[in-house]
């Protein structure tokens, strides 16, 4: 498929499997030209291929903790398409279960993807996203970090137990949701957070969950605010069903 001046093109990171591995598909089907961001280029250029099917959907190298990939991303992006249009922060990990001993180590390298990367893409890819007349930034959230939830002793999330890492750095992440919201109004890009809810995944299988909802209805959402309309909300913070509490 050849680019037109008038296809989209998005920018996807983490998306060699799980939600981001859908969010690719749906994007391409819609008509997107969709960089599948991995850390590992050869199972990103797996995964793209297995979705040429339903779109125009390219492997491109993206470790969102590494300022020389990030840049590079950054630069093929200028090079190659001269804008991007939809950037989907999706990568991220779920680190320590634990609080009272928490590895500090290991809660900070949760923060550094699932936070500083999100700063570091975002701010990278900015001068793409303001060459496009219609960006979109949507970053993946989730209910853990939701204090609102998380506190309400009626919630079914007020029995997760307590952790430093996960929940703790999408709260962070749904602050930064707000500020870039903020900071983007005037420049007419629309900026949220976006809980998918719970899906069958490696992570969430990982973690001894299981799942009867599918990767590809937890997308759904994000594909929504990926292609929100100009009078689309921007600085919120949404599941299937609509806002979500802070």
């Amino acid at each position: 498929m050849t680019e037109t001046p008038h296809t989209r093109i998005a920018l996807i990171t983490g998306a060699n499997r799980g939600i981001g591995r859908e969010i690719a598909a749906q994007l391409g089907a819609l008509g997107m030209t969709v960089l599948l961001g991995s850390r590992d280029f050869r199972r990103g250029e797996d995964s793209a291929a297995g979705l040429r099917s339903t779109g125009n959907v390219l492997p491109i190298t993206i470790d969102v903790t590494n300022p020389d990939t990030v840049s590079a991303a950054a630069k093929y992006i200028d090079e190659r398409f001269g804008r991007l249009d939809v950037l989907v922060n999706n990568a991220g990990i779920s680190g320590p279960r634990t609080l009272r001993d928490a590895d500090l180590a290991a809660v900070r390298m949760v923060f550094e993807t699932n936070v500083f990367g999100v700063i570091m893409v975002t701010n990278a890819m900015l001068p793409l996203l303001l060459r496009s007349a219609a960006a979109r930034i949507v970053n993946l959230s989730s209910s853990v970090g939701s204090l609102a939830r998380v506190g309400d002793s009626n919630s079914a999330y007020f029995e997760i137990p307590p952790s430093a890492a996960y929940g703790p750095s999408k709260t962070a992440l749904n602050a930064l949701t707000v500020q870039y919201a903020k900071a983007l109004r005037k420049d007419k890009i629309l900026v949220n957070s976006a809980d998918p809810g719970g899906a069958a995944t490696d992570m969430t299988r990982s973690l001894g969950y299981s799942m009867d909802r599918s990767a590809a209805q937890a997308a759904k959402v994000i594909v929504h605010l990926a292609t929100l309309n100009s009078d689309g909300p921007t600085g919120g913070f949404f599941d299937e069903n609509g806002l979500v509490p802070w």
